[in-house]
């Protein structure tokens, strides 16, 4: 089974992504994270899931075409498509800050150890590091720098205002 990082600990990953369906009966049981298309196509059928759903969102995809439907979603996954794509990072902030997301919000796709420390500055608490990566040392990049001096979603305050 897959790991990932979830609360700066190495968990087993429970859930399996569905990008592409033709009828919601082939939806697999237990938990699933699912295509914003497929989540637009088939919202009523998945509303009434007995198992844990979530959602992934593309790059080019904004947080807002959910923000009414957040209290479906154990995870939101937000996809980096390569290292340099930086849109998952305003995503993520959207979610925490302006639409008070709680659940899990998950980075995925090209997710390197240099990016979770600010991914996670910026309301990610969850990281599927790429699959040719240590995730053991993933895990250390938590422990790279001792504070931020800017404010974040976890600390509103700049440094010189705490």
């Amino acid at each position: 089974m897959k790991k990932l990082i979830k609360n700066r600990e190495i968990i087993e990953d429970t859930w399996s992504t569905v990008e592409d369906i033709d009828s919601p009966s082939e939806l697999p049981k237990g938990n699933i994270i699912v295509s914003l298309a497929i989540w637009q196509q088939y919202a009523e059928t998945l509303k009434n899931r007995e198992d844990p759903l979530g959602i992934l969102l593309a790059s080019d995809e904004e947080p807002e075409v959910i923000k009414n439907d957040l209290d479906q979603f154990a995870v939101i996954a937000i996809h980096f498509p390569k290292f340099a794509d930086g849109r998952g990072y305003t995503s993520a902030r959207e979610l925490r800050t302006y639409f008070n997301y709680q659940g899990e919000i998950r980075a995925v796709g090209d997710v390197l150890r240099d990016q979770l420390f600010q991914m996670e500055r910026c309301g990610f608490n969850s990281f599927a590091v790429r699959e040719d990566r240590s995730i053991e040392d993933a895990l250390n990049a938590f422990n790279d720098f001792s504070l931020a001096y800017q404010a974040d979603t976890k600390n509103p305050q700049p440094l010189f205002r705490r």
